[in-house]
């Protein structure tokens, strides 16, 4: 067997000493099948390839024609030869992803196409003309300097946190993040950190890989029972205050005071979750929790709501006791964000561009939800809308004799995906039924028919269709 390697372009194309024909035939035909030789890649040249290989230049084009007669290749005069578009290739291939559902309407995700390209795109270009040579190099541990100032000025001015640019700690997302606090909570000897008891599972299954056990808070009209902390033996809390995910109330404010009191008396730690605290739609958003006790509470905020989850972008403010413990987790994991994203989200919050995304994205969201309300209104009164008007989801409370089953499988026959809030809740009791339902993650062109197919399928559920 002889191996050859194509200048301008690398294949591994074994060959057979006795039947070289068919052993090249066979291996172009598998690299192509497989995608490693994608649609319109552009092969090498027949004599290029055959000096390569050893072989008769006569060999490779006889390859090349029965390949391009099959479908497999596209000879184009003058152009050279080609990947076709050969739709058994694609098929067989194996690596495509499964088709998403037409209308994406579950909880907490956001329309990615949505993303402010043009603003981003130019502060990119202008990012990198400008930035010193030593910016590429690996970013602090904390974070870059100009984006931690960038923070430290947007978050005190939108949410009312308690920052200076040495508190903030950015990283690739929530989740990582999260990990990093959990860590250095069970490097504090922590065993047990109390959640609500709905939530993302995902979160529960990176505070238990931290080593942590996370116990249930009850969530009520008033958000999470904060007096169930004093008999749960956790150092820490997770709250979502602002807007609890996925039913929407807020944390009161007598609660609010509460579980600063249980912090500063327990010494215990609370982790406030501010997702989308940006997005209130009926009146000014409610500050961050952070700013009653920052010696107490970790900041969570992240740009995957307002810009895209491809940004990569989160940030953690953290008390100054705790600063130290969290970039040694952070050093100990590695995984830092990249650098250049970093400058160009300082520039972009800097330009006001980030304001300008969560105001567009602010009346996008709000459109929807009253559009979502008043269609629950006008086809199925027996059905409620719960929560703020806030967030990127809401919770339709079913009647009492309907299934969250019955409704997420009817939304399926129609194209809609939604969740059950059943999904969300930790443990196994009971939960009112309700379906929680995501208005942020269509496209403006087909929220309103995703929002309508929704409505048609919880009718045809209560109407036991």
């Amino acid at each position: 067997m002889s191996e050859g390697s194509i200048a301008g372009l690398d294949l591994h194309l074994p060959l057979s000493g006795t039947r070289p024909a068919r052993s090249l035939e066979d291996a172009i035909r598998s690299l192509v099948s497989t995608g490693a030789l994608p649609v319109g890649a552009r092969l090498p040249a027949a004599r290029a390839l055959a000096a390569d290989l050893g072989v008769a230049r006569n060999t490779v084009a006889d390859v090349y024609a029965r390949l391009a007669a099959e479908g497999w290749l596209e000879a184009r005069v003058g152009a050279g030869t080609w990947v076709a578009a050969f739709p058994a290739a694609a098929s067989q291939a194996g690596t495509r992803p499964a088709a998403a559902p037409p209308f994406e309407l579950r909880g907490g995700l956001v329309d990615a196409s949505d993303f402010a390209f043009s603003a981003w795109s130019a502060l990119a270009r202008q990012t990198l003309a400008e930035l010193p040579g030593t910016a590429f190099s690996y970013p602090p541990t904390a974070g870059v300097v100009a984006l931690r100032q960038s923070l430290a000025t947007y978050l005190a001015r939108t949410r009312g946190v308690a920052v200076g640019p040495d508190n903030v700690v950015v990283g690739t997302g929530f989740g990582d993040l999260l990990s990093l606090v959990c860590r250095a909570l069970r490097g504090r000897g922590a065993r047990r950190i109390a959640v609500e008891e709905y939530g993302h599972e995902r979160h529960r299954r990176i505070i238990a890989a931290t080593g942590l056990e996370a116990v249930a808070l009850p969530v009520d009209a008033d958000g999470a029972v904060i007096e169930q902390l004093e008999g749960a033996d956790a150092a820490a809390v997770v709250l979502t205050p602002a807007h609890q995910f996925p039913t929407g109330v807020p944390l009161s404010a007598a609660r609010r005071r509460a579980v600063v009191d249980w912090a500063r008396r327990t010494d215990a730690l609370v982790l406030e979750d501010d997702y989308d605290g940006e997005f209130r739609y009926d009146r000014r958003s409610i500050g961050a929790l952070q700013a009653l006790a920052p010696d107490q509470v970790v900041y969570l905020g992240t740009a995957s709501k307002a810009l895209a989850p491809a940004v990569g972008l989160a940030w953690a403010v953290v008390p100054p006791a705790w600063r130290a413990e969290v970039l040694s987790q952070r050093e100990a994991g590695g995984a830092a964000a990249a650098g250049i994203h970093q400058h160009v989200l300082a520039r972009f919050i800097d330009a006001f561009a980030y304001d300008r995304a969560v105001r567009r994205r602010r009346a996008e969201f709000r459109t929807r939800r009253e559009l979502l309300e008043g269609l629950l209104a006008e086809r199925v009164p027996s059905a409620s809308l719960h929560g703020l008007a806030a967030g990127l989801q809401c919770l339709v409370r079913l009647p009492a004799d309907v299934r969250e089953e019955a409704v997420v499988d009817a939304a399926a026959r129609r194209g809609v995906a939604v969740q059950g809030l059943a999904e969300f809740r930790l443990g196994d009791g009971v939960a009112p039924a309700g379906i929680v339902v995501g208005y942020g993650a269509p496209s403006p062109a087909r929220a309103e028919r995703g929002l309508e197919l929704f409505v048609e399928a919880l009718e045809a559920a209560v109407e036991g269709r």
